[in-house]
């Protein structure tokens, strides 16, 4: 699965992408092959990016263009 908003995200904040992965504790290529798609992100790091960025899970996985935690 392919999320371009973990990308958008971490842009946004002005992060590279080795600030990401010290921040859930991988290296950077396993964090640059979760934004390309090529592994699958765990749930454990999409609730961590969820909580860094401090938007909903569904916002970071594309379900929904409302950023809010509900």
């Amino acid at each position: 699965m392919y999320f371009q908003r973990i990308k958008d995200l971490r842009e946004d904040a002005d992060l590279t992408q080795e600030d990401v992965a010290s921040m859930l504790g991988i290296r950077q290529t396993v964090y640059s092959r979760y934004e390309r798609g090529f592994q699958t992100i765990p749930l454990e790091h999409l609730m961590k990016l969820a909580d860094y960025y401090q938007v909903s899970l569904d916002y970071l996985t594309g379900r929904t263009q409302n950023r809010e935690i509900r």
